[in-house]
């Protein structure tokens, strides 16, 4: 998709601008996720499409996938330190969908420590 591979905004929205990337991120900006949860967060996804990209954005550094030696196993999804690099880019597009598409601007957890809401 990239249209310059040395232009960092076309290299970003190479990652973000994939399906459900950003509402993962979203829903991950709290903290820790299990699958079922990300799953109904996100309504219209399926399961197939959810695990693909869970695994794109492993693949690419953004998300960390916890196993728990449980039984039955335990699978969590967080944010890594460069996912979390994403969540004000997440926080302006709140703000932005707020101000002129009239749509729900809290910002809450640490997206709005990030922004200095809180």
């Amino acid at each position: 998709m990239a249209v310059d591979d040395s232009c960092p905004v076309c290299l970003t929205a190479d990652i973000v601008c994939a399906k459900w990337t950003l509402l993962l991120v979203r829903d991950l900006s709290e903290g820790h996720s299990r699958f079922c949860e990300l799953e109904r967060s996100l309504s219209g996804i399926s399961p197939r499409t959810l695990s693909l990209r869970l695994r794109a954005l492993e693949e690419e550094g953004i998300v960390e996938r916890l196993s728990y030696p449980e039984v039955p196993p335990r699978v969590e999804y967080a944010l890594t330190e460069k996912g979390r690099d994403l969540l004000p880019i997440v926080e302006d597009m709140r703000r932005y969908g707020a101000r002129w598409l009239g749509g729900d601007g809290r910002a809450t957890g640490e997206l709005a420590e990030l922004a200095g809401v809180v």
